[in-house]
């Protein structure tokens, strides 16, 4: 997380306010000197289902090619699935720890969602700015996989919004339920006036969560259509797993899926990176159950 500055596209400005300086890049010396940016920031955001670190194609453990492919696209925050702790696969490592130590996030949390005999795996938040709130709930529907999905109130420069997290199940009608469980939580619902973005691993192949639950919930998909953002297998992507969608004072900049060499071998997943900042209407007044969909600023170019 100290690896990257807020602003886009790539450069080398970094950002500086009274309790947090980060740079664009690090060198060997430390962070560089740091100046002022204007306070319109663009933030970026990364969902990756790294596979535990196990490549898809080759099936080797190799998280360092996952860091380097995290590390390539400098995010703010990063959303991960199938986060393995203490599993005999994976030579017994702590991979939120290192993953946590890697990038130096300012606020973090990990979820265990499936336990093994020894061990077991989840989901993994890391951000560069620090949670005002943050929840985790279960979405396990009877006695199917379990699954979670986090929350957390981030307090970014450009102000509050609320990211939701999660790994979804593999049954249509699992998926669907478990949308309406969460969007109907009481702890989802505190927090449903501020700016939303819900990332992650959606396992939705015909992608009918966006007509469903989501649009009965005032969200829009970012991740549409589906042809530009197929993101599995990593090494022949033909189907669209990766999703996010958002509701409230959102404005796009950029969203995509990151192709490279690496990512292709790193997981069976690519990753989903998504460019994007805060509106500020004049007048906010959003109430639970109130909502004017997304601000879709939206300036991804074809083919991206």
């Amino acid at each position: 997380m100290s690896r990257g500055a807020v602003t886009r596209p790539e450069t080398e400005l970094t950002f500086s306010a009274p309790s947090l300086t980060w740079s664009r890049r690090r060198s060997r010396e430390g962070m560089t000197s740091a100046r002022t940016i204007s306070p319109r920031l663009t933030m970026r955001l990364l969902s990756y289902n790294i596979h535990k670190g196990i490549g898809g194609r080759d099936r080797r453990y190799r998280l360092e090619r996952v860091i380097q492919v995290i590390e390539d696209q400098n995010p703010d925050l990063i959303c991960l699935q199938e986060v393995d702790r203490h599993v005999a696969r994976t030579r017994h490592d702590d991979q939120p720890r290192q993953l946590i130590e890697a990038f130096h996030a300012a606020a973090h949390m990990y979820q265990l969602n499936v336990k093994l005999k020894n061990g077991g795996y989840g989901n993994l938040l890391l951000s560069r700015w620090p949670f005002r709130d943050h929840h985790q709930i279960s979405l396990r529907l009877k006695r199917r996989k379990a699954r979670g999905a986090q929350m957390a109130v981030i307090d970014s420069p450009e102000g509050s919004f609320h990211l939701v997290h999660w790994h979804l199940g593999l049954a249509e009608r699992e998926r669907h339920w478990q949308v309406h469980h969460l969007m109907e939580h009481h702890l989802f619902r505190q927090s449903a006036h501020l700016p939303t973005l819900v990332v992650g691993d959606f396992n939705d192949w015909r992608n009918t969560l966006a007509q469903g639950p989501f649009a009965i919930h005032g969200f829009n998909q970012l991740t549409a259509p589906r042809s530009r953002f197929l993101s599995f297998p990593a090494y022949w992507p033909m189907t669209s797993l990766d999703k996010a969608f958002a509701r409230g004072a959102v404005a796009i900049r950029h969203i995509r899926i990151a192709h490279s060499r690496l990512a292709r071998d790193a997981s069976d997943h690519l990753p989903l990176v998504i460019d994007f900042h805060l509106e500020h209407p004049r007048h906010s007044g959003s109430h639970d159950g109130q909502h004017r969909g997304t601000n879709l600023l939206y300036h991804s170019p074809p083919g991206s």
